[in-house]
């Protein structure tokens, strides 16, 4: 399968680091190992080089990539809040450099086929794993069996949307007439209750609505503060770990996180300020333009 995925903010990361011989590079979000290729590229044999991924067909492809360029990870299908299980099956020691990248990368939106785009025809299942499972919450069991009150609450919190209720409404109104079962069909749902000018924004009316749905479904948030709390007590003294976000709820959450472990002199914050991407890299990468890059230095 072709597979084109561009890091964001790569230099930036890896540079922040500070990689050194003899090094264990844990990527909590491996994705298209684009982040642990780098790593490779500057280090090779001197550090080992370890990855987790829920998304089992980005898994493989990022072997396959690091396998052919001569590089031997420890890799494994796994949700980062479960970094330490991950490690403990990857047989690693404390990992001195850990990487988040919490950004979705192009094959999940345009060649997974479980409705994460709002511009495709696809299944309304916004999960990150293709097999299927009963007790998984999806999308579709959100937009057509919660109440009202509930799928507005989420598109408000999760999505920052100031139509949240109007959307919300129309979604319960429609799923009245028929069952709601695919993301192209959501989209149009969410764009009719949204104001005229509303439509024709900068961004596609659904937006924040895909968003807030996907965070729900996957647990985003509560996994991330899980996987952070964890990732630390994991890390090797005089480690770091770089984490990029893209939205502020996600930033929200690593910026208290981090500062309450520095008010307690547990870590050294190396950039004081989020690193964002250059004038160049947004040009060539649009995806780049929302990125905050927070590095940190276990004490």
């Amino acid at each position: 399968m072709a597979y084109l995925h561009t890091p964001v903010l790569l230099k930036e990361v890896i540079d922040g680091l500070s990689l050194q011989r003899g090094d264990i590079y844990l990527d909590a979000t491996l994705g298209g190992g684009g982040h642990a290729e780098e790593v490779w590229k500057r280090m090779g044999n001197s550090v080992q080089i370890a990855g987790i991924d829920l998304d089992e067909t980005a898994l493989e492809i990022a072997r396959n990539k690091l396998e052919m360029a001569g590089c031997k990870p420890k890799l494994t299908l796994q949700n980062f809040r479960n970094i330490d299980r991950a490690v403990e099956i990857l047989d690693i020691e404390n990992p001195s450099k850990i990487v988040f990248d919490l950004g979705w990368n192009s094959m999940q939106v345009e060649e997974g086929e479980r409705g994460f785009s709002f511009q495709k025809d696809e299944p309304l299942l916004m999960t990150f794993s293709k097999e299927e499972n009963p007790e998984v919450t999806t999308a579709y069991d959100i937009v057509n069996f919660w109440q009202e009150e509930n799928i507005a609450d989420i598109i408000y919190a999760y999505g920052e949307e100031t139509f949240s209720r109007r959307i919300a409404k129309k979604i319960v109104e429609e799923r009245e007439k028929c069952e709601i079962k695919s993301s192209l069909q959501l989209a149009e749902i969410v764009k009719s209750a949204v104001p005229i000018f509303y439509r024709f924004g900068r961004i596609h009316p659904a937006t924040k609505t895909f968003q807030a749905i996907r965070i729900a479904v996957n647990d985003e948030l509560q996994a991330l503060k899980e996987g952070l709390e964890k990732a630390f007590k994991l890390l090797k003294k005089d480690g770091r770990m770089a984490v990029i976000s893209f939205h502020s709820l996600e930033d929200r959450i690593v910026k208290t996180f981090f500062k309450g472990l520095e008010e307690k002199d547990e870590l050294e914050i190396i950039n004081k300020k989020p690193i964002i991407a250059g004038e160049e890299e947004i040009e060539r990468n649009r995806k780049s333009r929302s990125a905050k890059l927070r590095i940190i230095r276990k004490i």
